[in-house]
Order: structure tokens, then sequence, then C-alpha cells
């Protein structure tokens, strides 16, 4: 049974998408421990993050770097925390989430809520970021 990561992937059920390749795919997290908090999957479906073979682990990992980076530069923080759980969808994931202090990390704290503009917005200036990144290095 396709995990909602994968309906995503195929467009089943809408996502505020950040960045998107071939393997790859940064979306916003619809519960959100901090504006800005992207999840990062891999479009094949495979639960455990460490049974991606090498090259798919590596290149998920440098698809999270350049997401972060964008993250970073477009949502006030000290820093992008990074979490694998991985309890919550049997597919693998990693979470970005921009920080200012420990606590901006505790899952068991209560979730944000944005609205779909505020989603949007985000969603854009993180795009934006990437752009600039990418015009930068051309």
């Amino acid at each position: 049974m396709p995990t909602i990561f994968s309906k995503i992937i195929s467009g089943e059920i809408p996502a505020y998408k950040v960045a998107e390749s071939i393997d790859f795919l940064a979306f916003l997290d619809i519960s959100p421990l901090a504006e800005g908090h992207v999840l990062v999957i891999p479009k094949q479906e495979v639960d455990n993050l460490f049974d991606l073979d090498d090259e798919l682990y590596t290149g998920l990992q440098l698809f999270a770097k350049i997401v972060a980076h964008a993250i970073k530069q477009a949502v006030p923080c000290i820093k992008v925390g990074v979490a694998v759980i991985g309890l919550e969808v049997p597919h693998a994931h990693i979470h970005l989430i921009p920080v200012n202090r420990v606590d901006d990390m505790n899952f068991a704290r209560p979730k944000l809520q944005f609205t779909p503009e505020q989603m949007e917005a985000t969603a854009a200036k993180i795009k934006a970021a990437l752009h600039r990144d990418f015009e930068n290095e051309a």
C-alpha cells in the first residue's frame, strides 16, 4: 500500500514543494515544529533510511544539504537542525528544521499551524533561495 509520501510524489495528495529532482523531493511539513520545517524524501519508497542503497542514501543527504542551505537563507534561524526518526510514515525521510534553541527540535511539543497562504509564502521563500544559490554558482 502506498505511503502518504508516495501519494505526494504521484500528485494524489498536494504538498508545498520546495525542491524536486528525478530521485528526491522536499516539501513543507504540514505539522511543523517551526516555520520552514521541511521533509526530504527519496522518491523510491523504502521504509528505513539505512536500507537505501549507498548511491541513493548519499544522494538524499546531498539533496538535503542543498535544501538546508536555502532554508537557512529564507527563514531566520541560527542553524538548520536535522532529524531522522522514521516512525510516523514508513517511507525514509529527513526532517530539516530551522532552530534557534535546542527545544526547537522537540517533537513532543505541540506542532504549529500555518494558513495555506503562510505555507505558500514560506515555500516560495525557500524556492527563491534555491534559485539564488544556483544562479550564484553559474
